[in-house]
């Protein structure tokens, strides 16, 4: 019996031991396993992918596609490219630098120097420039010197000369002679009234000598040189101190060279000027300008340079064309900081820069306002705005202005920033209350000033390439968009700014200006939509000249596209009332309306 109860009891035992460790064997496992799943779902949701495209960098989305923007394939987001370090800043990753082309420099100080170029003619050196005259009235009986050009010696015979009153004051000679001894004095008096009329003593004593007055008097050279022009003929009557031949010397000449208001900075009394003639190839001159006009011709808006050379061998001739060079430096400051004119983009108001910042966040860039000094050819002064040591864009600036506008951060056009635009269409986007209501800013009315024919002929040429920029837009083509801004840019380059007079050079002046400024990056643009941008600010300009100008003789059409500039509405023009839209293409080429027409 007691055996019995003692197997009891050993079971038992054995029972609750098995079940005990068993619990803790199972149930520990089971839920160590449950929180390996939970942190296991929890690292793989923290971990997930972020896709991006790396050339709007606004885009964020959950899974791999496509940008709505520009179509580029989406790409992982870096853990460092989370955020920038400035809100305001524009972060681009290595790879959309790359694909933009964007390059940065280091900015620094140097010397301002300036190659400034200049054109000019040869012309003769005033003060050796006499009038050859006749100190005796009379007529022109005989000349040697029968053309112009023809070269004379000083002294030389070049002309005979009859005169009356040389006769009369012969014979009042011969006369006062005869009564020498007793009257002295009015010998004297005699003698003295022929030396008055320019006769030397020699010519004087000949003609005592020779006891009869001579009839020809001969008119002699006063100085070498040649025959600039000849004023008289055989046979004309002369007055005393009338000129007969005006004679150049030319053995020193002037160069006069053109100075342009935008290059009076540069030019100063003493610079040495190099300089060639087309007609001496081969050959270099050097002299130091001698003189600057203190003032500037009010018709060709120039003032002269005088620059004084040695004329060897008669080698200048007057009128021939020089160019010349002048290496200009002006007074060097502590921060003469110096950039490229490809880091700045300027809208006539303004001028920008994109200053790079690098950090543990990864690359951004920062637009500063900068205010500019003088144009060194092709690099610019900075007056105030950079400091020497930071990184600037010098080239894809417009890339990097086109991704912080479509970001809605501050751009070049756009200086306190905005919402980004990121696509829409009429049918299923819901716009916000601020963004439906919103209307185009109202700009300053522009006004008319009248040209004559030949600046309006001069005109034309520019809004056939503008309507053919537009057209490339309409189409969605990139590359015929860019061959006609560049064809619209060489048109503007190509008009004389000089038929433009009065009130309407400096109106020329200022739309010139903003349209060359809008045209000279879009060639290096890489997406359509910064090209469209462009095409915003050259519209605006066209816009404005032909409000100006009125050239066009045909109806022009003033259209607008309220969903265009971030929902701020743009305008273009057209010649055709139909709206065929050059902002959005094939997506929305019916959108938009007229509203003005120029006729």
């Amino acid at each position: 019996m007691n055996t019995n109860k003692k197997i009891i009891i050993i079971a038992l035992s054995t029972l609750a031991i098995g079940l005990l460790l068993g619990w803790l064997i199972f149930g520990g496992s089971s839920s160590e396993s449950k929180m390996d799943d939970e942190h296991q779902h929890t690292t793989e949701i923290a971990g997930e992918t972020v896709w991006t495209c790396s050339m709007h960098p606004q885009i964020r989305q959950s899974e791999p596609g496509d940008c709505p923007i520009c179509g580029m394939d989406l790409i992982p987001l870096e853990d460092d490219q989370d955020e920038v370090l400035d809100p305001m800043a524009v972060s681009m990753s290595p790879t959309a630098m790359q694909l933009a082309d964007i390059r940065t420099a280091t900015v620094g100080t140097m010397d301002p120097v300036k190659t400034v170029r200049l054109n000019g003619k040869v012309q003769e050196d005033e003060r050796l420039v006499s009038s050859q005259s006749s100190h005796i009235p009379g007529r022109i009986e005989r000349l040697n010197v029968n053309f112009t050009g023809e070269y004379v010696r000083r002294g030389q015979v070049i002309a005979y000369i009859y005169s009356p009153d040389l006769v009369t004051a012969q014979e009042e000679l011969f006369e006062a002679q005869k009564i020498k001894d007793t009257q002295p004095q009015l010998f004297k008096s005699a003698r003295a009234k022929l030396k008055n009329w320019k006769l030397s003593d020699s010519q004087i004593d000949k003609i005592l000598e020779s006891g009869t007055p001579s009839d020809e008097f001969p008119i002699t050279a006063d100085i070498s040189g040649y025959v600039l022009s000849k004023n008289v003929n055989v046979g004309d009557y002369i007055k005393r101190g009338e000129p007969i031949y005006e004679i150049a010397n030319l053995s020193r000449v002037w160069v006069l060279f053109d100075v342009y208001e935008s290059d009076m900075p540069w030019i100063n009394k003493g610079d040495q000027v190099r300089f060639t003639v087309q007609s001496l190839p081969g050959q270099t001159f050097e002299s130091k300008i001698s003189f600057l006009d203190p003032v500037i011709n009010p018709k060709t808006r120039v003032a002269k340079a005088r620059v004084e050379v040695p004329n060897k061998d008669n080698q200048l001739k007057p009128e021939m064309f020089a160019s010349g060079t002048v290496e200009a430096t002006l007074p060097k400051k502590s921060n003469n900081v110096i950039v490229p004119k490809t880091a700045v983009m300027w809208t006539g108001k303004r001028s920008v820069v994109y200053v790079k910042n690098t950090s543990g966040s990864g690359v951004s860039f920062m637009m500063r306002d900068v205010t500019l000094g003088p144009g060194l050819g092709d690099s610019f002064i900075v007056e105030s705005g950079l400091e020497e040591g930071e990184e600037i864009a010098v080239n894809g600036t417009f890339s990097i202005d086109a991704a912080a506008q479509l970001a809605g951060k501050p751009s070049m056009m756009n200086p306190e920033g905005g919402p980004a635009m990121t696509g829409h269409n009429h049918g299923g986007m819901e716009m916000s209350a601020s963004s439906s209501t919103s209307t185009p800013g109202k700009k300053a009315e522009v006004k008319s000033v009248s040209i004559n024919q030949k600046a309006k002929d001069a005109l034309k040429p520019l809004y056939e390439k503008y309507l053919n920029f537009k057209d490339a837009l309409v189409a969605d083509n990139l590359a015929e968009a860019q061959r006609a801004a560049n064809e619209l840019k060489a048109k503007l380059d190509a008009v004389n700014m000089s038929i433009f007079t009065g009130a309407s050079h400096n109106a020329w002046m200022d739309y010139s200006s903003d349209l060359k400024n809008a045209l000279q990056h879009v060639q290096h643009l890489k997406d359509i939509e910064a090209v469209r941008k462009a095409f915003q600010q050259v519209s605006e300009g066209m816009i404005d000249l032909t409000k100006a100008f009125n050239p066009l003789e045909k109806t022009l059409y003033v259209q607008f596209c309220p969903m265009a500039d971030n929902n701020k509405g743009a305008n273009w023009l057209s010649t055709e009332e139909e709206i065929r839209n050059p902002y959005f293409g094939e997506s929305m080429l019916t959108c938009g309306e007229v509203e003005n027409i120029l006729k």
